[in-house]
């Protein structure tokens, strides 16, 4: 005996639809709030109270965690969240500047961990694009991971010299802009290097 065929109203698999569409375009939002938090905290000195930022920023890395599909991103965000809820508690702006150091030193331990427990972080997310690796993609997403490793020993060191000694002006500056270029000119920099090592291989 056959069961009858179920339909789905249309107005439902529209709503689905746009379920999905509303969730691929909210994680690069909450993205871009993260990477705005050092200028939340500049600007927010003079109209908000301390808790009031620390507890926009785990609203924000709640939703995020909720949303990650990244299991080595997770601890990340759950460091982030007890963070905020710290700083919820301390009420006070200083605690909000050690934030940036606090990532730097959980991303630290993730990449570092992965080199002694591999695969490497680099070399997971390599898989995603492309599943059979081949040896030397292996050995190269390996020493990005360990240029990785570098950079975020160098960039905390930086951003604890200014949770401790610098402006807010400087905190922000250096946490919310040139930290970022840093990032950005690092994955540029990595990106022609294996596009030149792809060629050399071919």
């Amino acid at each position: 005996m056959t069961r009858p065929m179920r339909f789905v109203p249309h107005h439902i698999l529209l709503t689905k639809q746009t379920l999905i569409i509303m969730l691929r375009l909210l994680n690069p939002l909450l993205g871009i709030l993260t990477i705005l938090y050092p200028a939340a905290v500049y600007f927010g000195l003079q109209y908000l109270q301390p808790w009031s930022i620390a507890a926009m920023l785990a609203v924000v890395l709640a939703i995020k965690l909720l949303l990650s599909g990244q299991s080595w991103a997770r601890p990340v965000l759950v460091c982030g969240l007890l963070f905020a809820g710290f700083a919820v508690w301390r009420n006070n702006f200083v605690s909000l500047r050690f934030y940036p150091v606090l990532m730097n030193a959980v991303m630290l331990l993730i990449f570092a961990g992965s080199l002694f427990y591999p695969p490497s972080i680099v070399e997971r997310l390599a898989r995603l694009q492309q599943p059979n690796l081949p040896p030397q993609g292996v050995r190269y997403t390996r020493r990005v991971t360990q240029v990785w490793c570098g950079f975020f020993i160098v960039n905390g060191s930086i951003a604890l010299v200014t949770a401790l000694w610098s402006s807010f002006a400087w905190w922000s500056l250096y946490n919310g802009l040139i930290a970022y270029l840093l990032i950005g000119l690092l994955f540029a920099g990595e990106y022609l290097i294996r596009r030149r090592t792809q060629k050399q291989d071919a």
